[in-house]
């Protein structure tokens, strides 16, 4: 493979969370290592874990990372059509990252014309400026009720004549049968595209496994190009908030420096946006970090983190009715350390006037800092960095709620110096994303809540860089293509399409 080589290819799969995200970024770093010029493209995206491109728009957080795989800042030309989920069936859609409009589940349908023409509008500027285009697909393409109206799956292979690979996650089970039912449904023309498939997250011995992907191939005419083992260490920047699941760890820490852990609970918001922001606290040694859905688990937490909300006001609401609100409560007057982030730290306040998101009006919040908040229709995006007691620091904004006033005192100055953020005894706040990947900014943060905690015996680590620990991971996925995909039969498809005379699978639906 040299930076000569040219095309563009789709990577599919047969549900949501089966790799796609993780195999993109994999693909786009191994060719950024060779000297390709390679851009990543999502045409479509629903998640609300989402950043601040330089040129001021919001896309999704995998997106971004799938442009520093490639060595690219953050683009809005790399995920021009953004949902963001507000309820249950509505969600923001964000296009060419500005935030056009509220749509439910049909009313989209009547958008898609006008949105498939950017979409195609921006591969097609992708593909004249760059060797390699790596589309990833949505949800799955097997979704054929949906089939009339896509963008992101066979509807942008079609349109642009992109080789198709499909990616299964053998973790959950049935993966074969996912992969050969994903191609059975689909249209004679669709499946003419699907050139191959790739198998995530394998455990034990891949021979084993290959008596079904030969079964495979001859059921499918369609070989498998490579199974990705299972990797402990892959576990930042999740793309969708719905994989947070309550109750459960975030990533793996390792064990302490001393001889105590810290251990941190962050609330598990029904609408949580930007969950990612914690996963910096779980890069530290002998931090623990966990998601929690009801109030006991806050009990023994040294300290609590409320994260962001696409649906602030419903989501203090939930609070309330789960308990976790007269917790939280109990716990500053205690002066147990709290952490409130974006749409957390609006409702750690005194007011919520929102008239945008739910259109509630004036709510009270839970009171525990003075700060009321009055949200706006017009979002606020914005790359930010500032000082925060002589360090300095860097984050994003995504959020609709202005300060309308602010009594206790700042957390930090942004640049120009206005005060951002809230601290009132051991409860702070803040409108920023990414404030904890600053690595000095955290550790003292940590040093901190372990002092308030009584933890003497938590060691804060002094080298801790998390975005070092980004880097590897996108290193170690790069590494697991190499070694573990048929990068020549990858060189073709990029290099000529998908292959041609692919048998049909015939099935009753296609």
């Amino acid at each position: 493979m040299t930076a000569a080589l040219s095309g563009a290819l789709l990577v599919a799969g047969t549900t949501s969370d089966a790799g796609k995200s993780v195999l993109v970024a994999g693909l786009c770093r191994m060719l950024a290592r060779r000297g390709v010029r390679v851009a990543p493209f999502k045409a479509q995206n629903m998640s609300n874990n989402s950043v601040v491109t330089l040129d001021g728009g919001e896309i999704g957080r995998a997106q971004a990372l799938q442009a520093r795989a490639c060595g690219l800042e953050p683009s809005v030309r790399f995920n021009p059509v953004l949902l963001k989920p507000g309820g249950d069936r509505t969600s923001q859609l964000v296009v060419r990252g500005k935030a056009v409009t509220t749509v439910g589940a049909r009313d989209y349908i009547t958008h898609r014309e006008w949105l498939r023409e950017i979409v195609a509008d921006e591969l097609a500027g992708l593909r004249g400026e760059f060797d390699v285009v790596i589309c990833e697909g949505a949800g799955s393409p097997a979704e054929i009720n949906l089939r009339a109206t896509d963008l992101a799956n066979m509807g942008l292979a079609q349109a642009a004549q992109l080789p198709v690979i499909i990616v299964g996650d053998i973790d959950r089970g049935g993966v074969l049968a996912h992969l050969f039912g994903t191609v059975a449904v689909l249209s004679p023309e669709d499946q003419a595209l699907i050139a191959g498939f790739v198998i995530n997250k394998f455990r034990g011995d891949v021979s084993l496994l290959e008596p079904g992907l030969e079964q495979l191939r001859a059921l499918s005419g369609r070989p498998t190009l490579g199974v990705i083992p299972f990797a402990e260490g892959l576990w930042l920047d999740a793309e969708d908030s719905l994989g947070v699941v309550g109750d459960a760890p975030v990533g793996r820490p390792a064990a302490p420096i001393g001889d105590e852990w810290l251990r941190v609970a962050a609330i598990r918001l029904p609408r949580i946006s930007n969950s990612t922001d914690v996963e910096a606290l779980a890069c530290e040694p002998g931090v623990s970090v966990h998601w929690v859905s009801e109030p006991s688990r806050l009990a023994d937490a040294d300290l609590v983190v409320v994260p962001g909300s696409k649906s602030t006001v419903t989501d203090l609401e939930w609070l309330r009715r789960s308990g976790i609100g007269d917790a939280l409560v109990r716990r500053a007057d205690a002066g147990g350390a709290i952490l409130g982030i974006c749409g957390g730290y609006q409702m750690l306040g005194a007011v919520i006037d929102d008239g945008v998101e739910s259109g509630a009006g004036s709510v009270p919040g839970l009171g525990l800092l003075d700060l009321e908040i009055e949200f706006a229709a017009d979002k606020v995006l914005a790359q930010v960095d500032g000082d925060a007691d002589g360090v300095a620091v860097r984050g994003y904004e995504i959020h609709h709620g202005r300060v309308r006033r602010n009594g206790d005192a700042a957390l930090l100055t942004a640049a120009g110096g206005t005060k951002e953020g809230s601290v009132r005894g051991s409860v702070r706040g803040t409108h920023w994303h990414g404030l904890l990947e600053n690595d000095e900014f955290r550790r003292r943060f940590l040093a901190e809540v372990a002092a308030a905690a009584g933890r003497t015996g938590y060691s804060v680590a002094p080298d801790t860089d998390v975005a070092k620990v980004r880097e590897a991971q996108l290193d170690l996925l790069a590494d697991l293509v190499e070694q573990h995909l048929d990068v020549a039969a990858l060189d073709a498809l990029l290099g000529g399409g998908a292959p041609s005379g692919l048998p049909t699978i015939r099935s009753s639906l296609a």
